[in-house]
């Protein structure tokens, strides 16, 4: 620590350990900036053909410009120490994300992948595959901004031979299936890796685990990644086709990969969100709520505001009365002995007559008696009517609650409408011919059905019209039938559409017609192409003279696929005419072979005649035909023959297609 690599990088904390390397934070002396020094392990480094490949991955990526690639500044080697200066990215990667939050709303799994598959699209135009991606290569900086990191080390270090079982680990559980049977790998490697990323993202984990590398990758190779439970269908599905098994079937590059994801957010209306910074705490509701505060109104007063009735109260002083029990306070200039000494008597009163006791009458007396008893009952009548009013309320209107009308509104808000309704809304999904994509179809009850509260209604949503599904090469007729069908669609067959497989067996699924990803009406067929087996063997025909319709439709009915020849071996023009084909007329090909034959044309171009006396008959007929001319061989035709004599003299320009004789000894 504190050290400097070649007198200008000084090392400080490290910032992440690998199986293969360590990061650390470091301080670029010269330019006085912060960067990340990448410092490969020791074991690496003793190899110099390593030291020579990691310096020419790292020029490459150093080449590679773009805002979500993290910028190589500079590689060295400074005694055993072979390091990499980059971006410094003060933050955290999508490991740390993933380990701190689970999985990912689709919203912010989008917004993640979508710089990623920016930065891999700059890649694949310049050329450059990075063969590495995983969430440990996605960092994530202030801001929510993303980055994609170690472009090209992957290759550098696995051509080596050195690995850790740590980084196999790590590694393999995002690698595509023909990285792990061959080891080759190329722009539709990258696609398989990052929707492998994008799984882990919306699944909170990857679809394939276990206790070794060998038995991860095993998976990959023989098992398909499984759907992803509550995410839209039409997520699901493109990741799907992003880790298809098949690269054929993959998005051909991370170009084409970001246009489907964009369709596909687009679709189901998912918005760009922010990306969390790894170590940051979620957002919590910081929604006020603001309780009434009691204040007391007279009938018939202006009620207060709700400033004033907030208004913290401020306590009333009492007023202040003082009581005096004591003898009156004595005039000024007596004093108190004297007043308590000479209280004052009582005066009496003068007798007066006793007051006779008014007469009552009967009559009226019951009269009140009757009255204060019916006062009495209403009150308890009245109070009993309430409590019965409120019981009944309580059964009634309490209890039950009315179906919104939710037809025609988008999930999301039918599903808040359930909600506020005190109902839970259960939503199935459909395809539909009529209604757009995520819209309400109906609700089962329907709208204004009394329901008691908390009780689920089916909320029926259109997915948009049927979409003929993805189905893997080579499954039974019965699993891609059920795709088939809960797409709402109905699978069909039809013999004169069967095609010849070279590697799938007689009677499994080649294809479908209409292609996956086409969009029909409900209940419309969709073909089941069925393989016939390899084709059978059969030689080139002779096509030599025809013209190129003539000759590729010839070709193709027998099984193969004709290619034009580029430069002066292309037809000039309809009236070109095949002069050969390579392999050439006669030549048997099995069902395994390759099935492409290149078409050769005879053009009005001249062209020279070369010198090849003393040539054996085999090479100056190769020579002569790759000129476009035809060679006719007399007197000994053996290929070991040497050439004596040809009949048009070298240095000669002739048309090609021109005879020229040779003659073999």
């Amino acid at each position: 620590m504190g050290g400097l690599l070649e007198q200008r990088y000084r090392v400080d904390s490290v910032l992440a350990r690998g199986g293969m390397s360590t990061v650390y934070r470091g301080r670029d002396t010269r330019l006085d900036r912060d960067v990340a020094i990448k410092v490969m392990d020791p074991r690496l480094t003793a190899d110099a053909a390593f030291v020579a490949r990691f310096e020419r991955e790292a020029r490459a990526a150093a080449q590679l410009h773009h805002p979500a690639v993290v910028s190589v500044h500079d590689q060295g080697v400074d005694g055993d120490q072979v390091y990499l200066v980059m971006e410094l990215i003060d933050g955290g990667n999508l490991r740390d994300l993933l380990n701190q939050r689970g999985k990912l709303p689709p919203a912010v799994a989008l917004s993640v992948l979508g710089p990623v598959l920016s930065a891999l699209g700059a890649a694949h135009r310049a050329g450059l595959v990075h063969r590495d991606v995983k969430p440990e290569n996605v960092l994530i900086g202030p801001g929510g901004q993303v980055k994609v990191a170690d472009f090209g080390l992957a290759r550098a270090i696995a051509e080596n031979g050195v690995t850790s079982d740590s980084e196999i680990l790590g590694t393999v559980a995002y690698l595509s299936p023909e990285q792990v049977e061959t080891g080759a790998a190329d722009a539709r490697s990258d696609v398989y890796s990052a929707g492998i990323v994008l799984y882990e993202m919306l699944a909170g984990q990857a679809p394939y685990r276990g206790d070794t590398p060998i038995s991860v990758a095993y998976q990959h190779v023989n098992s398909d990644v499984p759907s992803i439970p509550d995410v839209p269908l039409a997520l699901d599905t493109l990741v799907r086709k992003a880790t298809r098994r098949d690269p054929s079937l993959r998005p051909a590059n991370a170009d084409a990969f970001l246009a489907e994801l964009e369709r596909v957010g687009a679709e189901v209306g998912l918005t760009p969100q922010p990306v969390p910074v790894p170590g940051s705490a979620p957002e919590e509701d910081k929604t006020m709520v603001m309780r009434p505060v009691p204040v007391a109104v007279a009938v018939g007063a202006t009620p207060p505001s709700i400033a004033e009735a907030t208004r913290p109260v401020q306590p009333v002083q009492p007023a202040m009365t003082t009581i005096n029990t004591g003898p009156p306070t004595p005039p000024p200039g007596i004093s108190a002995t004297r007043t308590m000494a000479r209280p004052e008597q009582p005066r009496r009163r003068p007798p007066q007559a006793r007051a006779k006791k008014p007469k009552v009458d009967p009559v009226e007396e019951e009269r009140k008696r009757r009255k204060k008893l019916f006062i009495i009952w209403g009150f308890v009548v009245a109070v009993l009517a309430l409590i019965v009013g409120m019981f009944a309320w309580y059964l009634g209107a309490g209890r039950w609650t009315a179906v919104p009308a939710v037809v025609g509104q988008t999930e999301a808000n039918a599903t808040q409408l359930m909600k506020a309704a005190d109902l839970t809304g259960l939503v199935e999904k459909v395809p539909s011919d009529d209604v757009p994509n995520g819209q309400v179809i109906s609700t089962d009850p329907a709208a204004g059905t009394e329901l008691r509260k908390s009780q689920t209604v089916r909320v029926v949503v259109s997915r948009g019209k049927p979409v003929v599904p993805f189905v893997n090469v080579g499954v039974d007729v019965e699993a891609a039938t059920k795709e088939i069908e809960a797409a709402g669609l109905k699978a069909a067959k039809d013999p004169t559409k069967d095609a010849f497989h070279d590697t799938v067996p007689i009677g499994k699924v080649v294809a479908l017609d209409p292609r996956p990803g086409t969009a029909l009406k409900i209940n419309d067929p969709v073909i089941l192409v069925l393989s016939k087996g390899p084709a059978p063997r059969r030689p080139v025909p002779n096509v030599a003279g025809k013209s190129k319709d003539d000759a590729f439709a010839e070709l193709q009915r027998a099984g193969l696929e004709p290619v034009e020849a580029t430069g002066e071996d292309a037809a000039d023009g309809a009236e070109a005419r095949v002069v050969r084909t390579d392999p050439p007329a006669g030549t048997v090909l099995d069902g395994t072979a390759n099935k492409r034959v290149t078409v050769f044309f005879q053009s009005n171009k001249e062209v020279e005649v070369p010198e090849v006396t003393r040539q054996k008959v085999r090479e100056a007929k190769e020579e002569l035909e790759k000129l476009g001319l035809k060679v006719r061989v007399e007197f000994n035709r053996s290929n070991n023959a040497t050439v004596v004599n040809q009949s048009i003299p070298p240095g000669t320009r002739v048309k090609r297609g021109t005879e020229i004789t040779i003659v073999g000894l």
